[in-house]
């Protein structure tokens, strides 16, 4: 594999970079907290490697190839966003609540339910945006050894990419979660609903009306 350290330094950036993903775990670390958020970004996580695998194989060349695919597919994933846009912007102000002891076991119940959702939620942001396709497609064989074992390359790349996305994500989720005490005012929280929920729109009118 070559230039190993670029590709790392490029997919760093990419990462680091404002996107839906960002914005999700942002958005969630303060609505949710850490646990929660961190939830949406192993959805995130798996849903980019669904996406680099989709990239290693003809359904890449298809969507690459097809602009009816690929307009069908920008436009669901940028209507999924819209909707998670006006679901954060309707979303009632954050309220912090004590969990009594007879209500330990439903307070248990819906957490478990929370992190099933906050899963969901970054694994359909990743699956249903076809750019990260086009991304993956131009970038891994610029770093591929074609004297090598494709596979194992291929692997380790996205793998990296994949741990890449957790580890920074991460640091997104528990900043936000660090600092969210001064944003849980109702003011405050609202203000983060409509903000969050106006960046999701603005992405989802972007994909869908984006070129190749």
């Amino acid at each position: 594999m070559d230039q190993y350290l670029l590709y790392l330094l490029i997919v760093t950036i990419t990462i680091a970079s404002p996107g839906p993903g960002v914005i999700l775990t942002l958005s969630n670390a303060i609505r949710y907290g850490t646990k929660p958020a961190l939830a949406g970004v192993f959805g995130i996580s798996l849903g980019i490697l669904v996406i680099a695998v989709i990239s290693a194989t003809s359904v890449g060349v298809l969507l690459s190839t097809s602009a009816i695919a690929f307009t069908v597919l920008k436009y669901i994933g940028g209507a999924y966003l819209i909707y998670l846009g006006i679901k954060l912007w309707r979303s009632p102000a954050i309220k912090l609540e004590g969990a009594t002891e007879n209500s330990a076991e439903s307070a248990a119940s819906r957490q478990t339910l929370g992190y099933i959702l906050r899963f969901k939620e970054g694994l359909w942001v990743s699956v249903l945006n076809p750019k990260p396709i086009f991304f993956f497609m131009s970038l891994f064989p610029q770093f591929i050894n074609h004297e090598q074992s494709y596979l194992l390359q291929f692997t380790y790349l996205t793998l990296t990419f994949c741990t890449m996305i957790v580890v920074i994500h991460s640091i997104y989720a528990l900043g936000a979660n660090s600092i969210k005490g001064w944003l849980l005012s109702p003011k405050g929280s609202k203000t983060v609903n409509r903000v969050g929920g106006s960046i999701f729109v603005l992405f989802g009118l972007g994909l869908a009306t984006s070129q190749r």
